[in-house]
């Protein structure tokens, strides 16, 4: 068996192929195409690749897959760990990603399918255009905090700013010619990034329809179609945790733990892990304490005795557990009845 470490880049990625002794048999920079990479691997019969996660990692993975070469997917920040060191260039990276591969000591993440990697690019992008309506929706309300009091009065009397009635207001308003063109601009910044989120929600809609897990997770209290979505797309394989607290601990929602001799200390929450899976389950927590009585009283419980943040992450892996055994299961939730 022959061993590559690979560093990878966008353009290039450096590799390493090592023996079973640690000798290295190559070690070279390869352009990221097929014929390089096949020409790189002219004459090694069996071999076992690793490199790190990245943006752009999976594109090497699913090349070398193609071409019959087992691939491990490291944990970056892990790896970094294990090999320290002060000298850090291309050519050494992936020589100790080989010699850990050799060794059995690389730290795997779990290496999604390409169909996964395609639903979470959907839902990736529908964050991308949520997160740019935000930024113009608050730079909107900038430049109108700075105008006159009559114009401040006018925008306050509307409910929703941003809907059909507040955007005539807003293009109603008397301003500076040079501050109507500002806001202008911004509303049909607006109007192009909500056309484009519109069309992202029909792409979230057929994943729904087309992932069963995720139709089973909208029935918990607090979980819309995206975040339903959203948590089965990152979750991918339930069986991949052995009980609920491999899930907490994945989503980053367990409190960081410091131990010396006798005691022991609790903080804050690691917040290491998937953060989207984290953000999904905070993120249902108060809509589904105002609509399950049962997490109501636990959340209403734990904040008298923890405090509101406290009481909010532990609703939070209260769902996360819910999930995990319906998903376990291969069942609805069944709310408590008063």
């Amino acid at each position: 068996m022959n061993y590559m470490g690979i560093d990878h880049h966008k353009q290039y990625s450096f590799i390493t192929l090592m023996d079973e002794s640690g000798e290295v048999l190559r070690s070279e920079r390869v352009a990221n195409l097929r014929s390089e990479v096949e020409k790189f691997l002219s004459g090694v019969d069996d071999a076992k690749a690793v490199i790190e996660a990245g943006r752009s990692s999976y594109t090497m993975v699913d090349l070398l897959e193609d071409l019959g070469v087992e691939v491990a997917v490291a944990h970056p920040q892990e790896v970094k760990l294990i090999a320290r060191a002060k000298i850090k260039t291309d050519k050494r990276d992936s020589k100790i990603l080989a010699h850990l591969l050799r060794t059995d000591l690389i730290p795997e993440v779990y290496k999604r399918s390409q169909k996964n990697r395609g639903y979470q690019r959907v839902l990736r992008q529908r964050a991308f255009y949520v997160a740019s309506l935000t930024r113009v929706r608050n730079r909107t309300r900038a430049l109108l905090a700075q105008q006159s009091e009559e114009v401040q009065e006018q925008t306050l009397r509307v409910k929703n700013l941003f809907g059909s009635e507040g955007m005539k207001v807003l293009k109603s308003l008397s301003l500076p010619k040079e501050d109507k063109e500002l806001i202008d601009a911004l509303l049909k910044t607006y109007r192009h990034l909500d056309e484009r989120r519109k069309e992202t929600n029909v792409l979230v809609d057929k994943l729904y329809q087309e992932i069963p897990e995720a139709r089973l997770i909208r029935t918990v209290p607090g979980f819309g179609v995206f975040l339903s979505v959203l948590v089965a797309v990152e979750i991918a394989d339930i069986n991949r945790f052995d009980n609920e607290g491999k899930l907490h601990s994945y989503t980053g929602v367990i409190p960081s733990t410091h131990s010396s001799g006798e005691r022991s200390y609790h903080g804050k929450i690691t917040k290491q892990g998937n953060r989207w899976l984290r953000w999904a389950a905070v993120e249902a927590v108060w809509p589904a304490v105002r609509s399950d009585f049962d997490l109501r009283c636990f959340y209403e419980r734990l904040k008298k005795s923890k405090g509101g943040n406290s009481a909010k992450v532990a609703t939070a892996r209260r769902l996360l557990t819910i999930i995990y055994r319906m998903l376990k299961e291969n069942r609805t939730y069944i709310a408590y009845k008063r």
